[in-house]
């Protein structure tokens, strides 16, 4: 998913995602006695005020998560606003980092990514030709499905961390850019608590280091594996974004369909 998510977030016009959060907000009392208040003088049953009727439903979806986005590119490891889940066993990270390596969806971007790198010659040494797509192809499959395993299964077991997003669903746009992007260096525990993000980190370094054991030899100086490193967080980090707002646009645009 993170292949796609630039491109997505950069498409859209982000300031429209915070808007109904902030009319939502403005209709909220300021002092927060006043609803204990008023719940203290209601009227009785059947002379409800309008104010006091049930919320509208779109409200109950604010921040739902989907399995999916589009219907196609997966979306397993977001989890809705408010939604508390148990710590992750070793088994169930590996399933998930399985599911997420190699999801049919993982095939058809990294068809395309092998398509762009041929049509720019990014890597002259695997030359032009279907051979030389192939090339391209399986040295994009590799490199999705080993940095997949290392930030989602290996590093979270070792260290106790949960790979997966929290979306936090509420406040301005900028706040909950400013929060999607900072996951890159806090995570949460098995235990709930709050750390620094090791899996993230250390397992996008650990995946751009095993790279250089099957990239050609011109790519394997220090400065050609940290730019790896560098994007494969940075891909991250703008999936993360995306994934913030993805509710927000399933209910703008698809209206909570998928």
């Amino acid at each position: 998913m993170r292949w796609l998510a630039l491109f997505i977030f950069a498409t859209l016009g982000a300031p429209s995602f915070a808007s109904a959060q902030t009319e939502a907000s403005s209709s909220l009392p300021d002092d927060p006695s006043a609803v204990v208040i008023a719940q203290n003088t209601a009227s009785p049953p059947g002379a409800a005020s309008q104010s006091q009727q049930p919320a509208p439903q779109s409200t109950s979806l604010e921040g739902k998560q989907t399995k999916r986005i589009l219907g196609i590119v997966p979306n397993f490891r977001s989890v809705s606003v408010d939604v508390k889940l148990p710590p992750q066993s070793p088994k169930q990270k590996f399933l998930e980092g399985t599911q997420d390596a190699f999801d049919y969806s993982d095939f058809v971007f990294v068809a395309i990514l092998a398509g762009i790198g041929q049509a720019e010659n990014s890597y002259p040494e695997f030359h032009q030709g279907a051979v030389g797509y192939g090339r391209y192809y399986w040295h994009a499959l590799a490199d999705q499905v080993d940095e997949d395993y290392e930030t989602e299964t290996i590093f979270p077991i070792v260290f106790h961390q949960d790979p997966r997003f929290y979306t936090l669903g509420r406040g301005g746009f900028g706040r909950r850019a400013i929060y999607a992007f900072s996951r890159l260096a806090i995570t949460r525990t098995d235990h709930g608590n709050e750390a620094f993000n090791a899996s993230e980190v250390l397992g996008a370094g650990a995946a751009a280091g095993i790279s250089d054991l099957y990239y050609p030899s011109e790519e394997r100086s220090w400065t050609k594996t940290g730019q790896r490193w560098v994007l494969n967080v940075g891909l991250d980090g703008a999936t993360y974004v995306f994934q913030e707002f993805w509710p927000d646009i399933n209910s703008r645009f698809f209206h909570q369909k998928n």
